[in-house]
Parts: C-alpha cells; structure tokens; sequence
C-alpha cells in the first residue's frame, strides 16, 4: 500500500477543561469547588472519538506547568502570590516551570510527568500526533522551576540585576525600582507582592507600572535585544537565553513531541528561530514548528529565514471569513488567498481558538451552523492544514461567566470550568451522543463529513486549486456577496466546491471559465457528467462546457462539494 502524506488537521484542546464534569459551576471557584480535568480524561476511547473526527494531531494546550493560585506546596511546587496570577487556575502562557508538566493535570502529582509521558503513549497508539505549546517569548512573575535536570541553571539566577539590559542576562530589568502595577499587589491574607527591581512585562513593557491590560502576569525574556536602544542586536556570542530555550526545546521532544505551537513567536528574534530550529531538527527531523505570528510583513521572514513550517492564517484568511459570516461579501476571499498564494502551504487556517472568540456566541455568528460555509473554504479551499478548537464541532457558545475572563465569547483559559458541551459529548466517557441535541448531532456529523475530506479524497488532499470568482462576478444568476465558489483538480478528478453564506436555499448559476479548462487540460464537450456530493452521497448531473453555467440548488448556510471523475 503506498503511504499518503496527511495533511495536518488539528484538534487544538484545553488540557484541564476537557475532563472536567462538575455539575455546578461558581464563579471564581477553586479546583475542589469547580473540579479539574486530568490527562487521564483523554482515554484510548476519547482520543479515537478526536481521531475519528479526522483528526491527525492533538495539541495539549496547557500542559507545561505555569502560575496558579492553586497550593501544591506539600509537593514541593513553590507557591504563586494570587495578586500577579489572572484567574484561580492561572493562565497557560504564564510559564512558572519549563521543565515540569501542570499539576493540575494529574491525577497522582508526584507522578505527573509520568502522566503525560503516558498521555503521549495513548495518543499515538490512537493514530494521533501530540502538539505542546512552547512560550518563548515570557514565563510567570515568579519563574522557579523546581523539576529542572541536573546541571541546570534556573532562568535569571546570574543576571546583573543592575543593568537594564545585558546580552547575559534573561531578563529585562528597571534598576532601583520596584515592581509598582496600577492595582494593588495584596493577596486574600493580605500579603504583598514584591519584586526589586522590577523587571519589565511581557508584551514588551518596559515600565514598573503595566496595567490591568498589560500581561502584567508575565515578565519578557531577553533574547540580546536593547529593546531601549533603537533594538539594537546582540547575538555574537550566542545569549545565554538562547541555549537556555533550546534545551527546553530538546527536552520536550525528547518525550517524543511531535510539533510545538510557539507563542508569539513574532515577539521574539527571527534570528534565534533559525538558530535553534536547525538545532532541534538535526536530532528530530521530523519535529514540526508552528508560529503564532500576526504581522503579515513577516510571514516569509519566519517561514524562510525562520525556519517554521506553520504559520496562523489568522489577520489574512481567518479575519476574513468571519467578516463573510457576519455579512460582508464574499468576493473578498478571492483577495485574502492572494495575499498568501506563494507560501500557502505554510498557513495554516482556522475559525476558532483559544483566543478568538468562539463562532457561535453573541459576539461573533450566534449559531456554530453559521459557520459550515466559512468551514468548506477555510478546511476545502488549498492543502494547507487546518484547526478546529475543542467544543467547535458540537457548536459551544463560550457565553459563560466563568471568573477572571468574563462572559466575552471566549471559553475560559484562566480558570477551573466545565464545558457543556464537552461534558454532554463526553457523557462520562462514553461518548456515545445520548445528551446531544440533534443540532450538535448534526453540526458533529458535518464537521465530521468535511474534515475526514481533507486526507480521505485525494483531490481535496493534494490537488491543484482555481477560484472560479472572477467569471461569475457579471453572472446575475448566482450572488457573489453571499456564496464563493472554486475548483479543485487532481489527475482522476475534478471537484467543483459552492458555500452558500446565506441563510436561505437559493438556485445558483456557476460559470466554469474557459482558462480553468485551458489550466487543467479539460476535455471540452457538452456530454452531461455525473457528479456525486461529497457532503450528501447524492448523484447529479451537469454539463461540463467552458462558460457554460451549472444550475446547482444549494441549501442555506452550507454548500455543495461536487466529484466528477475524469
């Protein structure tokens, strides 16, 4: 049998949010009122059902151990003062350990790392590869990590402390000031946060004072950059904190990783990506890094000069399609694919995360269905690989009030919570879909339909692509504003792929232009073809002629993803 190349479709979860049944949530509320999941909520069962999605790759956000205000000191783990902690759990991008896994994900916590080295087990045993996060770029105000490999030097344990900036030092400091942030520094018991000198924040604030906006949780790590000195470059020789991450970063793949999602990676030096990635995969040649990169001026510079393999299509495709979703036209997918066409096998595409506010709450569509069209382009459009986040799939609204994050569309990253959908999907493990509603059963099954799509079909896995726009914009029998339409062409196939934005059925008339036969080598004769709907398993008729439209009846806020075999 000859082996096919997959292309990634990721199933981003929270780690410590998937297992979590508690059937009574408060607000704020502490691992032991709200309950905690645990890597052994993802069973063999749980990671086949994730695969079955059509998955290929799970990434475990959240898994390397950052700020709480949970107390593990009677296992040895320091303890964080709450006032520079964002919510009960804590957020997953304050790193307070890079050597050491959460504990709050394991059901014995001397044995966490055990734990996931299990997890890593399952997970490929299921036919799944495992993403970790790698946070580059800040750690937690308080960085001590306690599980450190021998001959290991903590972060900042010879920094002159005395210099502001120093290629030596890992971190930033404001000499002779302490730490002062615009709210108090009081814990419940009425103990102060100190820190002096101050040292500067994470999204790159270099002042005693962040605000409640700033990521005052978090200090920046220094990468010989004088952030204070027109950015001058200090990289000959290699700064410490560029050994220090690289170490980190063979550690993890050494538990047999597979990719790392990099936080920010825009954040921190090119320079250093192409340094320590050649590094990493001289010894895992395989591994996969993937960049969270928001700046499109700097995508071939991270992909090229970088070294990534992945980046977020987020300010192009992502930004784009919700736009769509929520009305504007669709004609302007056409220019968003453009802009990346060059290095699109490098972006990668998604309609949620965990910083994106989920597709079906009040801020964004207000339904998950709203979303199968922007599903088929996003997942349907080129090869390049795809992401859903967890609870997408069954149409989770992330419009509760959790605690420290609020009711703001967005399912929770900073505290102890239940998701319902998860849990009802889960049903104790079962998973057998008997607390879904039919919506979420059939918004399942229609994620399910279309993601296996992308590896099972060959022509969706790896044929050439054409955006049939151009040649419909002047057809007034099909609307350009509410559907978008393209080709897809292998040598035994060509897939002719219609989303419909709107909410209503309508009767479409697609114009296949005379270059996309010319393009493809298309036979030109007016015989009538049989066409099988993936989505449906339906048969059709058309004609396939240049300029000749094909009359399709399309169902409201979905699509048609017609086969003809060649």
């Amino acid at each position: 049998m000859v082996s096919v190349n997959k292309r990634p479709i990721i199933y981003q979860v929270m780690t410590r949010l998937f297992g979590s049944d508690s059937k009574q949530m408060c607000r704020f509320g502490s691992a032991d009122e709200n309950g905690c999941g645990k890597m052994s909520d993802f069973t063999q069962k749980a990671l086949d059902e994730i695969r079955s999605l059509g998955a290929t790759h799970i990434w475990f956000t959240g898994v390397i151990e950052h700020a709480t205000q949970t107390d593990y000191t009677a296992f040895g783990i320091t303890r964080d003062h709450a006032a520079v902690v964002k919510g009960r759990a804590g957020s997953p991008y304050a790193i307070k350990d890079y050597y050491d896994i959460d504990p709050d994900l394991a059901q014995h916590v001397p044995l966490r790392m055990k734990e996931f080295e299990n997890l890593v087990r399952r997970t490929h045993h299921a036919g799944l590869k495992v993403i970790i996060d790698f946070v580059p770029n800040h750690v937690a105000r308080h960085y001590v990590s306690d599980a450190k490999p021998q001959g290991v030097e903590d972060l900042g344990a010879q920094d002159d402390k005395s210099k502001a900036f120093s290629p030596k030092n890992n971190f930033y400091y404001i000499p002779g000031q302490q730490f002062a942030p615009q709210f108090h520094l009081h814990d419940k018991e009425g103990r102060e946060y100190i820190e002096m000198p101050a040292k500067a924040t994470g999204n790159d604030c270099f002042s005693v004072s962040p605000g409640k906006n700033d990521w005052y949780e978090t200090v920046k790590l220094n990468y010989g950059v004088d952030y204070l000195n027109g950015h001058e470059a200090h990289f000959d020789p290699i700064p410490d904190t560029w050994n220090k991450m690289l170490d980190i970063l063979l550690f993890w793949a050494g538990k047999q990783v597979d990719a790392f999602r990099c936080d920010m990676a825009e954040m921190v030096p090119c320079e250093f990506w192409h340094w320590a990635i050649a590094k990493v995969k001289e010894q895992y040649p395989d591994i996969q890094f993937i960049a969270e990169v928001y700046n499109p001026n700097e995508y071939r510079n991270y992909i090229q000069h970088g070294g990534f393999d992945y980046l977020y299509d987020k300010v192009g495709m992502y930004d784009t399609l919700r736009s769509v979703v929520c009305g504007n036209s669709a004609s302007c997918i056409t220019q968003s694919w453009q802009q990346v066409d060059d290095i699109h096998t490098h972006m990668l595409n998604f309609l949620e995360n965990h910083d994106e506010q989920r597709l079906a709450s009040d801020f964004f569509a207000g339904n998950g269905s709203k979303g199968r069209p922007a599903l088929l382009v996003s997942a349907l459009m080129r090869s390049n690989p795809f992401m859903i986040y967890f609870g997408q799939e069954l149409g989770e609204r992330g419009m509760d009030e959790e605690g420290f994050s609020g009711c703001d569309g967005r399912t929770t990253i900073f505290d102890y919570w239940t998701i319902d959908t998860i849990h009802r999907w889960r049903n104790g493990g079962t998973f057998d879909e008997k607390l879904l509603t039919e919506e979420e059963k059939s918004l399942h099954n229609y994620y399910q339909r279309v993601l296996h799509l992308c590896n099972d079909d060959e022509t969706l896995r790896e044929g050439e692509f054409f955006d049939i726009m151009y040649a419909n914009y002047d057809n007034a029998m099909m609307n350009t504003h509410r559907q978008y339409a393209f080709l897809r062409k292998s040598q035994k196939a060509l897939i002719l792929v219609v989303a419909n934005f709107d909410e209503q059925a309508c009767t479409s008339n697609i114009i296949l232009p005379r270059h996309a036969f010319d393009h493809f080598l298309l036979p030109i004769n007016l015989r009538r073809r049989r066409a099988l709907d993936l989505l449906t398993g339906k048969q059709e008729t058309h004609r396939l002629h240049p300029d000749y439209p094909i009359e399709l009846v399309l169902p409201p806020l979905g699509g048609k993803v017609l086969k003809f075999n060649l």
